[in-house]
């Protein structure tokens, strides 16, 4: 701390997590999404900006969950300047403890919740090229809405936001025409927007990711950046993406074939 106030510099931690919505118009499926977001992000924020586990975890397993002691407590609260988050999809959340799930449902990590992107045969949202993430814009706004809310209004950097492309056919004509990525960032900063109006103190956007990335188990097949990358002489390719990011951080407009588009998000 005696370093931070000499460099001037912030303290925060960063968690990835979904947004969820009941699956049924049940208050058990809603109480399941309150457990979710509890079990992920409040796990990891909830001791350092009030001291403690959330009461949520703390309901369901008790002496499971270490105790702090009024020291820890205190050197723990109100420890970090602000929270990152890591936001790409939202799913459907099932009760796991008043109904049945399908096997490995019932996880005593993940709020004894079932998730799922789809309900009667419809997806959640559009797919993407990489499993469980579809283009769900408006968990944007609820995530930073309810994280906003429950921290009172901590600082909010959204430190990973992108899209996958579909898997597709080599080799592909026009590959860095990615108009599907620009029309999923259009939708996310526009309820990233609409949550800053509603009053959350969001001070950061960055999108995931600069360039096409060795993906972890995915390896290169999984395609996040806003520069094609040729694997076999390096060289960064800018697609459309790219550019429309570019004027869009100035406010500009920006011709696709042949049209001029608006760059900006409502």
């Amino acid at each position: 701390m005696l370093l931070q106030r000499k460099q001037g510099g912030s303290i925060g931690i960063i968690v990835s997590t979904n947004m969820y919505e009941p699956l049924r118009d049940v208050e058990s499926d809603r109480q399941a999404v309150n457990r979710l977001l509890a079990f992920n992000g409040g796990w990891i924020f909830d001791p350092l900006v009030f001291g403690d586990y959330p009461p949520e975890m703390r309901r369901y397993h008790r002496s499971e969950l270490p105790r702090f002691s009024a020291e820890e407590t205190e050197c723990l609260k109100g420890s970090i300047d602000y929270i990152g988050i890591n936001h790409y999809s939202t799913s459907y959340a099932k009760d796991c403890i008043h109904s049945p799930c399908p096997s490995g449902g019932n996880h005593f990590v993940k709020g004894f919740a079932y998730t799922t992107g789809e309900r009667d045969g419809v997806l959640i949202g559009e797919p993407t090229g990489f499993d469980r993430f579809y283009v769900v814009p408006r968990g944007m706004e609820k995530i930073v809405d309810y994280f906003s809310k429950r921290y009172k209004n901590i600082p909010i950097y959204v430190t990973e936001n992108g899209y996958s492309s579909l898997p597709v056919p080599q080799p592909v004509p026009n590959f860095e025409h990615d108009f599907s990525r620009i029309e999923f960032h259009k939708g996310y900063l526009a309820a990233l927007a609409r949550a800053i109006r509603k009053g959350a103190d969001v001070r950061g956007y960055f999108i995931w990711s600069l360039m096409d990335n060795f993906e972890w188990a995915e390896g290169y097949g999984t395609r996040f950046g806003l520069y094609r990358i040729d694997r076999g002489t390096m060289k960064r390719t800018p697609k459309l993406s790219a550019k429309w990011f570019q004027h869009f951080l100035s406010n500009r407009h920006i011709m696709i074939a042949g049209t001029e588009a608006n760059a900006t998000v409502m």
